[in-house]
């Protein structure tokens, strides 16, 4: 199976998605499913609310948008140029985390491309998703029934693995694994760097960064730095355009037990609705909630995401990540920092 073909088959894979993803009805065999292979696909993705209450349609369409921009021919050629894979065929254990849809898709598309065998153990919160894809990818090309494997149980035996999960959960896969080549994630998260000039679009913009996938994504934004100075209520005014998160279920849930414990332990809030925020310097902040820090200076800034960068994965604001870009990342944006093509690309 050569590498032009693997590409073919993830662009083919991504048009499907891209519809999809804009909830487009099938229009022709041009998109190389039939009417009942699409049927089948829309039927997952709307049923996956069921079986995870945070997987609504839009959320799962968000996700498949997002993996589809990913899966354009030029780029993904220029991308595994790249690399050289002296090894190919390894079985590469992939233990994927479940917060948000296809999370683990990225490594899954790493280590098909580079000629080595997938060993997927899906979370129990996104089991559906992934297999029913993968049947799309192999029609393309039934080549990929060799490289693609789901287990369930014990892995037994991988020549590496690939392993995405909380820090408690990573402790046991260090235990487990560390004899292995691998990648170990922990728990991360993503915050914003405010000056005080944005505008009020760009505060929009940021609104998308913290409220995708309901905030449960390592590159949600959690926690606001902000001048001393800066007035909240211009924050309020650009993300009013998000408040329809209330009206889901779990996430009202979330925002209603947390201001219920703030208010009872009398902690200042500014609330919108959907949103509380409360001055912490915590960077984790629960569904719900956004916590902000206020600093002096530029220095103080750098010093504070210096002393907290094992636990940052993005960071958006006028000098980082522009606004609004935080859950798109490209091929290049890997996971904690950690290139996983170049990591496939030493196993002897």
């Amino acid at each position: 199976m050569t590498i032009e073909q693997r590409i073919k088959a993830f662009v083919a894979l991504g048009k499907v998605m891209q519809h999809l993803g804009e909830g487009k009805e099938w229009e022709s065999t041009a998109l190389g499913v039939t009417a009942a292979e699409y049927e089948k696909l829309q039927r997952v993705i709307n049923t996956q609310i069921h079986h995870n209450g945070w997987f609504s349609k839009d959320n799962v369409q968000t996700s498949l948008r997002n993996l589809a921009s990913m899966l354009q021919e030029d780029a993904l050629i220029e991308w595994v140029s790249k690399y050289k894979f002296t090894a190919t065929g390894k079985r590469i254990a992939i233990i994927m985390a479940g917060n948000i849809p296809m999370v683990g898709f990225h490594d899954f598309l790493c280590v098909l491309l580079s000629g080595n065998k997938a060993v997927c153990k899906l979370s129990s919160e996104d089991k559906h998703l992934l297999p029913a894809f993968c049947e799309v990818l192999a029609k393309f090309d039934p080549q990929f029934f060799e490289y693609i494997e789901f287990v369930q149980g014990n892995l037994k035996n991988p020549d590496a693995v690939i392993a995405t999960g909380s820090n408690n959960s990573a402790q046991y896969f260090e235990k487990y694994f560390g004899a292995y080549p691998n990648i170990i994630r922990k728990g991360r998260t993503s915050l914003a760097v405010l000056t005080g000039e944005e505008t009020k679009e760009e505060l929009e913009a940021l609104g998308s960064d913290i409220f995708t996938h309901f905030g449960l994504g390592c590159r949600n934004v959690t926690q606001l730095l902000m001048p001393k100075d800066f007035d909240l209520d211009r924050f309020f005014g650009a993300i009013v355009g998000y408040g329809e998160i209330i009206n889901h279920n779990k996430y009202a849930n979330n925002y209603d037990y947390y201001r219920a414990i703030y208010l009872m332990n009398q902690d200042d809030l500014l609330e919108n609705g959907f949103l509380l925020t409360k001055e912490d310097d915590k960077l984790f902040s629960p569904i719900g909630v956004l916590f902000y820090h206020r600093y002096e200076n530029q220095e103080e800034v750098e010093q504070y995401l210096k002393d907290r960068a094992e636990d940052i994965q993005a960071v958006v604001g006028k000098n980082y990540l522009p606004f609004g870009s935080v859950q798109t990342p490209g091929l290049e944006d890997y996971a904690d920092g950690v290139n996983t093509m170049e990591f496939i690309a030493t196993l002897a």
